[in-house]
């Protein structure tokens, strides 16, 4: 079986806008899924990439007008000036990890349901309720918020450092082998190379 690690972050608006698609496309091809939430601040601080309050006005206007555009494409609700974005990532990141290693649950649908909070609920995914409320609404134990989470804080790291050794730079970042495809508009092309891939 084919494996797809996607390098993700739940604070990522354009991981957001991809909905459910990387689910799709992995099911048609019959792929698995690793889920590898990582530390995107210091992937930008280690490869270069400002973070978005230091970029060029230019580039944060076009940025907020992308997301607007590809949101209105997809059907998706979109608050461009979260109330919670930035918030502390760890939490959902962690519940993302112990609930992938727990299994019994949709964590593709746990990984959006935090994107979507952010990005178009106003709700805060560094809170406790927040983070149990959706781990149960996808088939999770509510303890896994605290379960493990030292461990989880430990992989998150890991994920992290790996990332790094394979030239992830960018989220979402969907890697298959030595091919690495990032942003939401790459899915297709994830698509096309999973097909070839027979």
């Amino acid at each position: 079986m084919v494996g797809i690690d996607y390098y993700c972050f739940p604070l990522s608006p354009f991981s957001y806008l991809a909905g459910l698609r990387l689910e799709e496309v992995a099911a048609k091809h019959g792929a698995a899924i690793a889920y590898k939430p990582v530390q995107l601040f210091r992937i930008f601080a280690e490869t270069g990439t400002p973070q978005v309050k230091d970029r060029h006005v230019s580039r944060q206007k076009y940025r907020l007008a992308d997301i607007a555009r590809i949101a209105r494409a997809n059907g998706l609700p979109v608050n461009l000036q979260p109330r919670h974005w930035p918030t502390n990532p760890v939490p959902a990141s962690a519940a993302i990890i112990a609930a992938q290693s727990a299994g019994g649950g949709d964590v593709g649908g746990l990984v959006h349901a935090f994107l979507r909070a952010v990005w178009a609920e106003d709700r805060d995914i560094a809170e406790d309720a927040v983070v149990r409320d959706t781990l149960v609404a996808f088939g999770f134990d509510p303890g896994l918020a605290d379960k493990g989470m030292l461990s989880a804080v430990e992989t998150l790291e890991r994920n992290t450092d790996e990332a790094l050794r394979r030239m992830v730079f960018g989220a979402p970042s969907y890697v298959v082998g030595d091919e690495i495809f990032w942003g939401q508009d790459r899915l297709p092309h994830l698509d096309a190379h999973l097909a070839a891939q027979g």
